[in-house]
Formats: C-alpha cells, sequence, structure tokens
C-alpha cells in the first residue's frame, strides 16, 4: 500500500494542473520555484505574479484592491503578453487612465502608453480609463462602470 502511494504521488506530481483563474480564463501551471511566491490563488508567468478576478469594481476599487496586495493593474508592454488568457468574452481593468496634464494615456506610474499597444481611437477624455479582453482587444470606458481586474505584482 506504501508502495503504491509513493508510485501515485510521483506520477501526479509531474502532471501539469489546469488552474481555473476566473470565467474564461485559464492557465497551465508549472512547477517552478521561482513562482513560489505568488500569493495564494496568484499564478506566476514570465518574473510576474498576477491575480485575475472574478469580481466587479470600478477602476479606483480594483486599483485600490492591487494595492492593498503591493500590486498594481496591469502594466502591458505588448498584447501578447497575456498569451496565457485563453480567449475570454470578458473585460478587465489595466493600469491605463487617460491624463490631462500630459494630454495622453498613461499607465499608474505616469508613463505614456505606447501608440502599437493603444491606438489613436480611444477617447481623449479624464473620465475613462482602459479595459482589456483577449479577444476584444483595448478599450476605453467610463472608469466607474464595473469590469473584473487584473493586477500584477513583480517578482525580481
Amino acid at each position: 500500500m506504501a508502495t503504491l502511494g509513493i508510485v501515485l504521488k510521483n506520477s501526479f506530481h509531474k502532471l501539469d494542473i489546469e488552474t481555473t483563474l476566473s470565467p474564461g480564463a485559464t492557465l497551465k501551471s508549472q512547477e517552478d520555484s521561482r513562482y513560489s511566491s505568488c500569493q495564494e490563488r496568484w499564478v506566476g508567468y514570465q518574473c510576474n505574479c498576477y491575480f485575475i478576478s472574478s469580481e466587479l469594481k470600478t477602476w479606483k476599487e480594483s486599483r485600490d484592491f492591487c494595492a492593498s496586495r503591493n500590486s498594481t493593474l496591469l502594466q502591458m508592454h505588448n498584447k501578447d503578453e497575456l498569451h496565457f488568457m485563453k480567449l475570454s468574452k470578458y473585460f478587465y481593468w489595466i493600469g491605463v487612465t487617460y491624463s490631462a496634464e500630459h494630454s495622453a494615456w498613461v499607465w499608474e506610474d505616469g508613463s505614456v502608453v505606447s501608440q502599437d499597444l493603444l491606438p489613436n481611437s480611444q477617447t481623449a477624455n479624464p473620465m475613462t480609463c482602459v479595459v482589456y479582453g483577449r479577444a476584444n482587444g483595448i478599450w476605453d470606458e467610463p472608469c466607474t462602470s464595473k469590469n473584473m481586474y487584473i493586477c500584477q505584482q513583480q517578482l525580481i
């Protein structure tokens, strides 16, 4: 019986496990010591930990939630950064707002968003924030709307 337990444990230890993050978002978890420092219910990927919510909040509520977990709303460098998210019909707040002071879309840290990431078709309005949907791209929406959100925490 003990031998069978050891064999079964070793067999399942090597398998990839598919973790459901939120409706429509999945990721293959891999056993990797780099990701062991991610908080519970967070997913490690490329030196970052991500929390993909399943609850609806305004942009500010989402930003505050992420800050309370020592993280920020997602700051993407390219549209393929989150390729681990399967095609999702949901939109998620990311860390972009329009800055009237800079007359540009900016990340939470104040840096300007690349035009490659955010096309000119987005409304230049300080009352709008940005949502990301893997299947639907990047859109602006009133910051007071409620959406799910993605928090990001760098491991390094």
